[in-house]
């Protein structure tokens, strides 16, 4: 097969949805400050309304329970800051002075937060996961038990791609009195989600994963729970999010989200069958791998391998020179020369950490790509563990 460029790595981002195009170019006339009363004013509001009614009905939440953010990454840090609201008289978070749960696996957003959040005094507690990364319920009970105003778990994780039990989580954590939060933002649009059936208090999602433009996501808070805004100076999105609203990414936001109502089904089935067909093909032609993530509670277009006697980095490299992209984890660490954070909490080693890669497929991927990968990735392995004295050594 000719060489040619094979996009992999869906997980990082997606590429703007043919119908998002559309959207965006016959948006540009809605350039007026959505809070102007003028008729252009009016025009851009109606246009953010009617998007935000949209978004709100595909996840199952009311119009206001929605609230438009910047990216995934500004609606996480303003759930975990909620807990952190400096002001004495602020009546936002009731229980801002008990801890905080989350996960050894979370996106480097939370992570980071909650390292800042306890540097600050805030109790911060982590749950472990076992070794496809599933949450461990009964560590979850017992850190209840001790007191926390909020437990963060994401849905489905931007590496390995497992999916939690976000429910019977959400059913626990609610038990001990406490706000649920998830980061949804690699589920959104990959399965159907209800935030009702789910029993969560908040959501995270983000354009850019799910075909739509970078610089734009959700938070959807249910209606009641206390909440204290991250960026103020503004009456924007309800007092909730100070700041002009980006009227043509939510309107992109929207269109993505309408396309992945009417895509999403086939497409999880046909992803999962390339899946298989990845899996056994790597299986069938390369020795001393390992499959990290649940084998069955997962995301249909994300798999990720660890190669004995492979960096991950030189896998990338020379995939990159076949045509093929992929990644080695999360694109918000991969300035890092660290193992995966996620892989060492599900108990592999760092040396097998460090030879892993993702493969994150999406709704371009094809047949012939996925026979392309599994054409030049046992030739990209056998010459980088031909270049490795350790590996060499051992066999």
């Amino acid at each position: 097969m000719q060489k040619q460029i094979v996009y992999l790595d869906n997980n990082a981002t997606t590429p703007l949805h043919p119908e998002v195009c559309k959207a965006l170019n016959e948006a540009m006339e809605f350039y007026g400050n959505p809070s102007s009363l003028h008729a252009l004013g009016r025009m851009a509001r109606q246009r953010v309304e009617q998007a935000r009614e949209n978004i709100a009905a595909f996840i199952g939440a009311d119009k206001d329970e929605v609230i438009f953010v910047g990216s995934g990454s500004e609606a996480n840090n303003t759930v975990l800051s909620i807990f952190t609201c400096p002001s004495r008289n602020c009546a936002c978070a009731p229980n801002k002075h008990i801890g905080i749960i989350t996960t050894t696996i979370e996106h480097p957003c939370v992570m980071e937060t909650s390292r800042c959040l306890s540097d600050r005094g805030l109790g911060v507690s982590y749950l472990d996961v076992d070794k496809d990364g599933k949450v461990d319920v009964n560590q979850l009970e017992e850190q209840l038990a001790k007191k926390a105003g909020l437990v963060s778990i994401m849905m489905a994780n931007n590496e390995i791609g497992t999916v939690q039990d976000i429910k019977k989580l959400a059913e626990i954590v609610h038990k001990h009195g406490a706000l649920f939060h998830t980061d949804a933002v690699q589920a959104v649009g990959k399965f159907p989600i209800n935030v009702r059936e789910l029993g969560v208090d908040f959501l995270t999602l983000s354009g850019h994963k799910i075909y739509g433009p970078k610089g734009i996501g959700a938070l959807y808070v249910k209606k009641g729970v206390h909440f204290c805004p991250l960026i103020r100076g503004g009456h924007q999105e309800y007092g909730r999010r100070a700041g002009t609203e980006n009227t043509l990414g939510i309107i992109g936001l929207e269109k993505a989200i309408q396309m992945r109502a009417q895509e999403m089904e086939q497409e999880e089935k046909r992803l999962f069958e390339f899946k298989a067909i990845l899996k056994k093909g790597i299986e069938e032609q390369i020795p001393d791998i390992r499959f990290n993530g649940h084998p069955e509670d997962c995301l249909a277009g994300t798999l990720n391998v660890s190669f004995n006697g492979a960096e991950g980095e030189a896998i990338l490299l020379y995939l990159d020179l076949e045509g093929v992209a992929v990644s080695t984890g999360s694109a918000c660490a991969s300035g890092s020369l660290d193992p995966s954070h996620v892989l060492l909490a599900t108990g592999l080693d760092a040396e097998r950490a460090h030879g892993s890669i993702r493969i994150s497929m999406g709704r371009q991927t094809t047949k012939e790509e996925i026979d392309y990968l599994l054409e030049v990735l046992p030739r990209v392995i056998k010459k980088i563990r031909e270049m490795s004295t350790a590996y060499n050594k051992v066999k």
